[in-house]
């Protein structure tokens, strides 16, 4: 796929890893950051996966759809972890963006496997 066709993808990518490293920093200064463990956990890991799939996509990678997929099932874990923590804006903003990566990653998925399965069948 084009960079051209991708490149929303790679935005909401940047954002979201952008929006979970916040997330986890924020997570650290509260008060009881033990509790918020999991969700920093799942942060690192949503941040780390993010810039990977945007790195996939941007090199054109044949393997970015796949990654895409796996960013989204982490965006996914991520966006519900840091839904628990309503109290916490930062939480609040991690997980919209969460949410719209997800989105975004399973479009370009289907688009480029729809891509592959017509370029095949000729």
């Amino acid at each position: 796929m084009a960079h051209e066709q991708v490149e929303s993808c790679i935005d909401a990518c940047n954002a979201c890893a952008d929006a979970c490293d916040h997330c986890a920093t924020a997570c650290l200064a509260e008060d009881d950051v033990k509790m918020m463990a999991g969700c920093i956990r799942l942060d690192m890991d949503c941040a780390a996966i993010c810039r990977t799939a945007a790195g996939f996509m941007a090199r054109g990678s044949a393997l970015a759809a796949d990654a895409c997929r796996l960013c989204a099932q982490v965006c996914d874990a991520c966006g519900k972890e840091c839904a628990k923590h309503r109290q916490h804006a930062h939480c609040v903003e991690c997980a919209q963006a969460c949410r719209q990566c997800a989105e975004e990653c399973r479009r370009m998925a289907g688009a480029a496997e729809a891509t592959r399965s017509s370029t095949a069948a000729v």
